[in-house]
């Protein structure tokens, strides 16, 4: 007997159907970097336009988690994308590299004696940390598959970076933006260091809740002089440094009698207050405006002191008396209105949190335990109202996780307020993605007070200024020169291992040290002024970068952080925004929406989804996902992702199995030789070329996911390749329409491994290397398809898409009779077709019904009225499902009544029996 089999031409390819990624995406990622893939990249789009993604650096410390997935893998899929579309898109990686984690860590550790080593040497210590931690997270971003110069990163401790950083603030104090002064900042008690508002988050805090009385001691005509002003606060430990009442000029103020006392409140505040301090009766005796109240004096309730009566514009009738407890130590508003009357600065609390001399009777105690005795102090005198406590949000530091205070300091500024307007003006000129971004920075910036850039602490860039005799600050050109070249040269660690007089320009002189004798600043940069000068540092230093960037791309959390700071300093060095546009995402959150913690045990680790999965089921996770807003990922989430993987690879795989004998240059068919579903087809894959494109450039990767997962699922997949099957596998291997269909397949693959590869790099450049007669060593050396265009092909895709909506009647039809036990597999049908009009016309037109609908036999009839009985029935269309008559071909696996005519052949039906006598020699 003949083994028919032999004569049937089944796929064969090297493209395996499992992708084994955990273990063949590292072997990729080698030959990768073996071949300076990164490289041959810049050498082909050398010389087009630039596309500079701005890489906003991470924090060197631990393992990535799943927000740095997201965000890595997102500005990957853009730099691809855009080198394959005509632009020259250099991707600089970079770390930020200082700061108060790296201290803690060090010191945590056990294994380092902070107190028993100088400065200069723990710095050191701190470098060695951040490098390894630096070392640590590249490893893992290459794991992922971004593509970038990763041996030449950019890192805010480098000796040029913070040469750089040096010049942005010398540049910034020459134009007066730079100051020191003593106001309320952000205090961190944990950290024992001033807080950027960047570093603040807020959490649920319980506070006590006081009201507290004020006895006027000279009413100025006003009052009468018996009178008791009421003022609420949260913060009974800031009550020491009272030296104040703030009330509204515009506000009306009402004199209320309780009992034997008169109190003083805003009367719109008044029937609420009457409810919460449990007034059993009151009468308003008189009411004056705010204004008239101002320079009242009350006595303050512990010391032999008096508190002003001050107006101030910040007072409101959201909550409290209308009298605000004014302490101009620990309160941004409090110190602005403080200002305006010549108040000191009275702040009784020291770096740790603990109240000092300056608050006697309570010195020595932490803030928040003074609460209890001050409060118990203030009850003791008949000041205290009433006490209760309240839960509400409460400013924390970002990294221990413990409250801040508003506590006055000396500190160096970085007077937002001097160009503020510019700022808004340069946020109006950026491309906003998602457009709401805008609106949020601007706010931000509108409202942000001036910007705390000094840091008490040891690892960061050194503030380059010295004092002088009368301690008088020192920034001058020449100064900032001279540190920026030695820091270049030597890095900043000198500034805590060489005399002063080292640091300076030689021969250096100034009015304000007569005897040449100068001191310098101990104090640090902020970390966000690390950062926030890269533009500067990366963009205008190395060679390959241009600023502005074309585009930032971060976490929305960066709108008070790095796209903010770069922004402050960008306009101030340069007048312009840093960046043309910015594009954020959102947070990675668990399959429940709830925030990733190793506390509740719910985090996913990218590198643990790396070593069960692979990176480019990670990548197909971000681009499935809308990741401008918040993003779900857990197990589930990704089973399902691989699933959507599978179906894509083997997609790929089908279409390569039957390319193995085909040679696009000899084989080829032209466009105007396929008949209709081949040129429909071709026709289809183009729109998707044309879409992806699109997708990709307005950053929509979901689209693009959407798109392809989509043609490869239902055009191809479901429709396509069903159908071609019969054809590829059957007909002898030059048979016209096998090349059609193969004409069709390759183009389709060639451009889906194009389209795709952004998004699953190694997937696609596996497929590339699988692709016959390519010439071109690897898919991401080449550009983005186009998309080709057909002439008059309305008319085609009307059809055939009316078609398809045919054969989706027809297959739940198949479906009904296969439920019903009618047939097996959808060959062993025949179908009877009763349609009408256009349907009719429609199905008339178009030959090989049988193959389109994987049958073995179709006949069409004209008119629904000529239906059977028995016909499932569709609109304009009713569709009889019966059982074959014949026997099944043992080729083709079609029924037919032909099967056995050829005596030489007696399984095959006489199509088979022809293609194998006349192209194939019979095996026995």
């Amino acid at each position: 007997m003949v083994e028919y089999k032999k004569t049937l031409l089944m796929p064969k390819t090297n493209f395996p159907m499992r992708g084994n990624l955990p273990q063949n995406e590292p072997k990729r990622q080698e030959k990768w970097s073996s071949e300076d893939i990164y490289q041959k990249v810049q050498e082909r789009t050398k010389g087009k336009p630039l596309f500079i993604l701005h890489d906003g650096p991470p924090y060197a410390n631990g393992d990535i988690h799943m927000g740095h997935a997201l965000n890595k893998i997102l500005k990957d899929m853009i730099v691809r994308y855009k080198s394959m579309s005509g632009f020259h898109a250099p991707y600089v990686p970079g770390w930020d590299t200082h700061g108060l984690p790296i201290e803690t860590a060090l010191t945590k550790s056990g294994k380092v004696k902070r107190k028993e080593m100088s400065v200069a040497a723990f710095r050191k210590l701190c470098e060695e940390y951040a490098l390894k931690q630096v070392d640590r997270q590249r490893e893992q971003f290459l794991r992922l598959g971004v593509r970038g110069d990763w041996w030449n990163p950019y890192i805010t401790l480098d000796k040029a970076y913070e040469a750089q950083q040096i010049k942005v603030f010398g540049d910034m104090a020459k134009k007066g933006y730079i100051y020191k002064g003593k106001k309320p900042v952000y205090w961190s008690p944990s950290s024992e260091s001033a807080l950027a508002e960047a570093e603040i988050e807020y959490h649920d805090k319980r506070s006590p809740s006081i009201y507290v009385a004020f006895d006027v001691v000279d009413g100025k005509k006003a009052l009468e002089g018996d009178e008791k002003f009421i003022i609420w606060t949260t913060t009974p430990w800031t009550i020491p440094a009272n030296l104040a009442i703030s009330v509204h000029p515009d506000l009306e103020y009402s004199v209320v009698l309780v009992e034997n006392n008169k109190y003083v409140v805003a009367s719109g505040l008044l029937e609420t207050l009457v409810k919460e301090l449990d007034w059993a009766t009151h009468e308003v005796l008189k009411t004056v405006k705010g204004s008239e109240l101002e320079f009242v004096l009350t006595q303050h309730p512990i010391y032999e002191r008096t508190s002003v009566v001050i107006l101030g514009e910040h007072v409101t009738l959201d909550a409290g008396t209308g009298c605000v407890h004014t302490a101009p130590g620990h309160g941004e508003d409090d110190y602005l209105v403080g200002q305006k009357y010549g108040l000191d600065v009275l702040c009784p609390v020291d770096d740790k949190g603990y109240l000092t001399d300056e608050a006697p009777g309570f010195e020595g105690l932490f803030y928040d335990a003074a609460n209890k005795p001050i409060g118990e102090k203030l009850e003791e005198v008949g000041a205290l109202l009433k006490l209760s406590f309240i839960t509400h949000s409460y400013a924390h530091d970002w990294r221990t996780k413990k409250p801040v205070i508003y506590r006055a300091t000396a500190q160096w500024f970085a007077s937002i307020e001097n160009f503020r307007s510019e700022l808004l003006k340069a946020i109006e000129e950026v491309e906003w993605i998602p457009k709401w971004g805008e609106t949020r920075l601007f706010n931000m910036v509108r409202d942000r007070g001036d910007w705390c850039i000094s840091r008490q602490r040891a690892w960061g860039v050194p503030i380059p200024v010295f004092y002088g005799e009368n301690g008088e600050p020192i920034i001058t050109d020449e100064t900032i020169d001279h540190v920026s070249a030695l820091f270049r040269e030597h890095g900043s660690n000198i500034w805590f291992e060489w005399e002063t007089e080292q640091l300076l320009p030689e021969g250096f002189t100034s009015e304000h040290s007569p005897n040449g004798t100068f001191t310098r600043e101990m104090d640090i940069m902020d970390v966000w002024f690390d950062s926030g000068s890269s533009h500067q540092a990366v963009l205008e230093e190395r060679e390959e970068l241009q600023r502005p960037a074309d585009l930032y791309l971060e976490g929305s959390d960066q709108y008070r952080g790095w796209f903010n700071s770069s922004l402050s300093t960008g306009v101030a060095v340069t007048g312009k925004t840093p960046y043309k546009a910015i594009l954020s995402h959102g947070f990675a959150l668990d399959g429940q929406g709830r925030k990733m913690s190793k506390s509740i045990g719910n985090t996913v680790i990218p590198n643990d989804v790396m070593k069960q999965l692979g990176a480019d089921i990670l990548r197909l996770w971000v681009a499935s996902v809308d990741y401008q807003a918040d993003v779900r990922v857990s197990d589930e989430i990704l089973k399902q992702v691989s699933e959507s993987y599978r179906k894509i690879r083997n997609t790929f795989r089908f279409l390569l199995g039957n390319l193995h004998d085909f040679n696009p240059t000899t084989d080829q068919v032209a466009d105007e030789q396929l008949d209709g579903v081949n040129l429909f087809m071709l026709v289809k894959l183009n729109e998707v070329v044309e879409k992806v494109k699109t997708a990709y450039e307005e950053y929509n990767f979901s689209g693009v996911y959407h798109i392809l997962h989509n043609f490869c699922t239902i055009e191809l997949s479901s429709f396509y390749m069903d159908l071609a099957k019969d054809t590829l596998y059957i007909e002898h291997s030059d048979h016209p329409a096998r090349r059609a269909i193969q004409t069709v397949m390759y183009e389709t693959v060639v451009k889906l491994s194009k389209l795709i590869s952004p998004i699953l790099p190694h997937t696609a450049d596996e497929v590339w290397e699988n692709i016959p007669n390519v010439d071109v060593e690897s898919v991401q050396l080449t550009d983005m398809p186009e998309a080709r265009t057909f002439g008059e092909v309305e008319q085609l895709k009307a059809t055939w898409n009316q078609f398809m909506d045919i054969r989706s009647d027809v297959l739940k039809a198949l479906e009904q009779a296969r439920n019903e036990k009618t047939i097996g597999k959808s060959l062993a049908a025949a179908l009877t077709i009763y349609a009408s009009g256009e349907k009719y016309e429609l199905l008339n037109g178009i030959s090989g019904l049988e193959k389109l609908f994987i049958v073995s036999k179709v006949e069409l009839v004209n008119g629904v009225a000529e239906a059977s009985e028995k016909a499932v029935p569709f609109e304009d269309l009713a569709v009889f499902v019966t059982a074959a008559e014949g026997e099944t071909c043992e080729r083709c696996w079609t029924v037919s009544t032909t099967v056995g005519e050829e005596a030489d052949h007696p399984g095959l039906c006489t199509s088979c029996a022809k293609t194998v006598k006349n192209h194939y020699v019979d095996v026995e």
